[in-house]
């Protein structure tokens, strides 16, 4: 447990590079995620057949598992991912991502609408038009985040 943190922010000129630097005693599971949290923020690496490409969190609307594939679904994109589904919701565990059925991870800022759906389950339309379906499960998770 952190006693007492200092937090120093400098702003700087042009021509100097970006950076954080952490000072502790001990790397602890609550830093590991946090300096995780602060890598997603960057940008996920993500697949395009042959093509290597980084992905901003920001930019993507859902992730979902299809078939062991990992698929970044952006406004005008699909890529693929080398990661776990459980590795990403973990990486984007402090963002605007919640995990809303057993295969799909959405970026709760890119929901536009939720309405019910058949079974107790949700509907989400995406800034994109997209619909995702919340499973019940994860209904709990999802009121809690936004407060409903």
């Amino acid at each position: 447990m952190v006693e007492s943190l200092k937090i120093t922010i400098e702003e700087l000129q042009d021509d100097e590079e970006e950076e954080i630097l952490i000072k502790c005693r001990s790397m602890t599971p609550e830093l590991l995620r946090v300096i995780s949290q602060l890598k997603a923020l960057d940008a996920l690496i993500a697949y395009d057949g042959s093509e290597i490409h980084r992905v901003r969190p920001s930019d993507i609307f859902y992730i979902e598992a299809v078939d062991n594939k990992i698929f970044l679904y952006l406004k005008e994109h699909i890529y693929e991912s080398k990661q776990k589904l459980y590795e990403l919701e973990n990486l984007l565990a402090g963002c605007d991502f919640l995990r809303i059925s057993k295969s799909v991870i959405v970026n709760l800022s890119k929901v536009r609408s939720l309405s019910p759906a058949l079974s107790g389950r949700f509907e989400a339309t995406l800034d994109n038009s997209e619909k995702v379906i919340i499973s019940r499960q994860y209904m709990g998770d999802l009121k809690k985040r936004l407060g409903i």
